[in-house]
Formats: C-alpha cells, sequence, structure tokens
C-alpha cells in the first residue's frame, strides 16, 4: 500500500491507523499548493480532486477520503479491533463520531486556515467549534476515548484535527477532558511515529 500525504493535514489520520494496525507501507509527500509530489508528478492524477489522504492498495485502486480509508485499514486487521465489526451497532457509532469529525470539526477549521476569509465570517466559525468541543468535552469526562474504552480510528481522526486549533487560535484550553484525551492520544507509539515520519515533532 501506498499512502498519499501532507504534513500535518488530515492524512495524518490513515498514517497513525496504518501504524496502530502494524501493515507494511510506502508514504508519497504531497505539496498541497502545488500538487506536486516527492518525485515529480501530479497528485491530480492519483486524486483528481487534489487533496489528501489517497490510499494506493497493491492492486494499483485508489482510496479516497480519510473516514472511508480508516475503516479499510481496520478491517485489514480485525484482531487489532481499531473499528467494531460491521453490521454491528458499535460500528454505527463509530461512523458516527468519524461524521461528526468530518462535518462539525473539520469543515468547522478548514475556513480559518483561508486567508481571504474576513475576521468576522472566522468568529462564526470558531464560536460553532466551541460548542462543538464543549460536546467532546463533556462525552470525554466519562470515557477514555470517544468509543469507551478503547482506541479506535475515530481518535486518531479527531486527534488529527484538533491539533490545528493552535495554528489557527481556536483555545481548547476550557475543554480539560479534550486535553487529557490528547495527551493519551499523542503519547501512542504509532501517533508518535507517524508524526515524527512527518516532521512534526523530533
Amino acid at each position: 500500500m501506498k499512502l498519499y500525504f501532507a504534513p500535518g493535514a488530515c492524512s495524518l489520520s490513515p498514517h497513525i491507523v496504518l501504524n496502530e494496525a502494524g501493515l507494511a507501507y510506502d508514504t508519497v509527500k504531497v505539496d498541497n499548493k502545488t500538487k506536486t509530489m516527492d518525485g515529480g508528478g501530479d497528485f491530480r492524477t492519483v486524486n483528481p480532486l487534489g487533496y489528501v489522504p489517497a490510499l494506493q492498495l497493491d492492486d494499483g485502486s485508489v482510496l479516497t477520503e480519510g473516514p472511508a480509508i480508516v475503516q479499510y485499514i481496520a478491517d485489514r486487521v480485525p484482531d487489532k479491533k481499531l473499528a467494531p465489526p460491521n453490521g454491528t451497532m458499535e460500528r454505527t457509532l463509530l461512523q458516527t463520531w468519524l461524521n461528526f469529525i468530518t462535518s462539525e470539526l473539520h469543515k468547522g477549521f478548514s475556513p480559518l486556515f483561508n486567508p481571504s476569509m474576513p475576521d468576522e465570517a472566522k468568529k462564526i466559525f470558531r464560536d460553532r467549534l466551541a460548542t462543538r468541543f464543549a460536546y467532546l468535552d463533556k462525552h470525554l469526562a466519562a470515557n477514555e476515548y470517544l468509543m469507551g474504552k478503547a482506541f479506535s480510528v475515530a481518535d486518531a481522526y479527531a486527534f488529527v484535527v484538533s491539533n490545528w486549533a493552535r495554528a489557527v487560535d481556536v483555545d481548547l484550553a476550557p475543554y480539560a477532558n479534550v486535553l487529557a484525551w490528547r495527551k493519551r492520544v499523542g503519547g501512542r507509539p504509532a501517533v508518535q511515529a507517524a508524526m515524527k515520519a512527518e516532521g512534526l515533532i523530533k
């Protein structure tokens, strides 16, 4: 398998999950601005929409969209219990979290990275994110991880998205449970390895 990533972007999520899964993979770094790949070539030949992540499988087919990719990886190694089995209520709950992260957190942060977005509009998105992080904080008051006591692919995705807070002046200080959870997730060897590989930490 081959993971196309941009350092610190949402592609860090499947990068972490691949490490957690213990599967063999290669990586290709993508420049988000120019859409060029390390070693040359236009990333849009891999994903026509031009954004990471993309996971090229051994048969040459390509998966896109992070929440789908991390579930695919988890299903390759069911013994690792990175996602509940398909067809169970627990799997539906996992998908609920993945959709929440995608639509309420990830897409809430996206406008804050846009330099042409007016400050008044950015305040609206920061206020909206505050309510979402408050919701997450309340859930984590009673749960070590999003799915309860065990780490799942949803934790990897939410961790990556919450990493962006400092870069766009979203204050996580009011959310003690979120901060404690971030410390738990961030300390995992698979997370550390992925972040080091992307040059995010030493």
